[in-house]
């Protein structure tokens, strides 16, 4: 062989080895690392308008762990969570048996125990990432994917994630999960039943495709394909997996002329062993503007209905839901006959916080039935004197129509970030 012939594979060993030029010690894993420490405290208070008791729930969140620097791209992270319960247990906790539908009390779905929250390897290369393991999935606004953080155990994804870039403004995802470890864990026992599992099993496919235009538009395109095989949204064996789906849609979102927008189109269709053949659809159309340090917001959110049997509306089981449809979390489960959402709210700085409105007004989507109405209101502050440190209080207001029972919830709140 000559020499010409190895020129193009010595050029590509050289470019190859030229970043091992400047080594990088392993010590910086943990030279560069930090320690996670988060306790939340939370008093939760709710009363409803039926034959259940009033929840009065205190529980306490503590989160430990561990982030590692980086070692030519490699990383790590292991996270630990113990949710305690401080006081009497006069709540339903969805696996302490305080509560059925007609006896006991409301629900505060925030078991005890202790669970690895997050346990996950990460690579970073030029355009893009890589993370294996059990980690956080928060896509867009969490409408479709997301955490579920408000409650006091985290939703985390066990399982593959990965991001490239592989022009300036474009982002793709693909992200497989095998295991989904809901607020309702760390473990399952007598009390527990099919619409609130402590891990969904199944095999779901995530792909999002988002390309930033400029500030005045970000279009999101995506496919959730979502196998959830042990998990249904009524209490019958026959409907488990009636909530595997595949949704396709696309988001537009910016800001145009100091009006921030964002409008919002999926379709949702039954996959894997669903037992049901679903067909509904989703809209959104949202403004927002900030007047005098003032941030209004406005828009209309519709889950689609479908006329059945069975209740076959848009649902989304993933999603973070008690940022959407009002703080009393009354529609966790899109109706069957679907929802439509007119929502308003604002928020402005006030004595070193943030005061924050919101006015829901629900109907159905098929047919004239008014579900009620719902206002929120919450003041969060930083707790001056102790940095990390933020107090909350926070209160729901649902006033039922067609649909459920008023109900009344207050969360007084106090969290540490280290």
């Amino acid at each position: 062989m000559n020499n010409h012939a190895l020129k193009p594979l010595y050029i590509a060993l050289l470019a190859l080895s030229a970043p091992l030029a400047q080594a990088e010690d392993i010590s910086q894993l943990f030279n560069d690392g930090k320690l996670i420490l988060d306790a939340r405290y939370r008093y939760e208070h709710v009363d409803q308008d039926n034959t259940l008791d009033h929840a009065n729930a205190q529980t306490l969140r503590t989160r430990v762990g561990f982030q590692t620097g980086k070692w030519y791209g490699l990383s790590g992270l292991i996270e630990a969570d113990n949710t305690s319960r401080i006081g009497d247990a006069s709540y339903n906790n969805t696996r302490n048996g305080q509560g059925t539908l007609v006896a006991g009390n409301s629900v505060v779905a925030d078991p005890d125990g202790s669970e690895i929250n997050q346990a996950l390897l990460r690579y970073d290369f030029a355009q893009g990432n890589l993370v294996v393991g059990r980690q956080r999935i928060n896509l867009d606004n969490q409408r479709f994917v997301g955490g579920v953080a408000w409650r006091q155990n985290e939703q985390t994804y066990d399982g593959l994630l990965g991001q490239l870039k592989p022009i300036d403004k474009l982002t793709l995802t693909y992200a497989y999960i095998d295991n989904i470890n809901t607020i309702f864990g760390p473990g399952d026992n007598r009390f527990d039943n099919r619409t609130n599992p402590a891990n969904i099993e199944g095999h779901s496919h995530l792909l999002n495709a988002q390309y930033v235009v400029s500030p005045a538009l970000t279009v999101t395109a995506y496919n959730y394909l979502l196998g959830l095989d042990n998990i249904a949204n009524v209490n019958q064996p026959a409907m488990l997996g009636n909530l595997s789906s595949k949704t396709y849609g696309t988001r537009l979102n910016g800001t145009l002329a100091g009006v921030s927008y964002a409008l919002e189109y999926a379709r949702q269709r039954d996959y894997a062993d669903n037992p049901l053949e679903l067909s509904s659809e989703y809209y959104l159309a949202e403004l927002g503007y900030t007047l005098s340090g003032v941030a209004l917001k406005g828009g209309l959110e519709i889950l689609g209905g479908d006329s059945g049997p069975d209740n076959r509306a848009f649902q989304t089981p993933l999603a973070t839901k008690h940022a959407f449809q009002g703080w009393a979390d009354m529609f966790l489960t899109t109706p069957a006959d679907g929802i439509k959402d007119s929502y308003l709210s604002a928020s402005l700085p006030l004595l070193g916080g943030t005061l924050t409105g919101m006015y829901h007004d629900y109907r159905a989507e098929l047919g004239s039935s008014h579900y009620g109405d719902e206002y929120n209101l919450s003041y969060a502050r930083p707790i001056p004197g102790v940095k990390g440190l933020v107090g909350l209080i926070k209160a729901a207001r649902y006033d039922a129509d067609d649909l459920h029972v008023d109900t009344d919830k207050l969360w007084l709140q106090m969290q540490y970030s280290y």
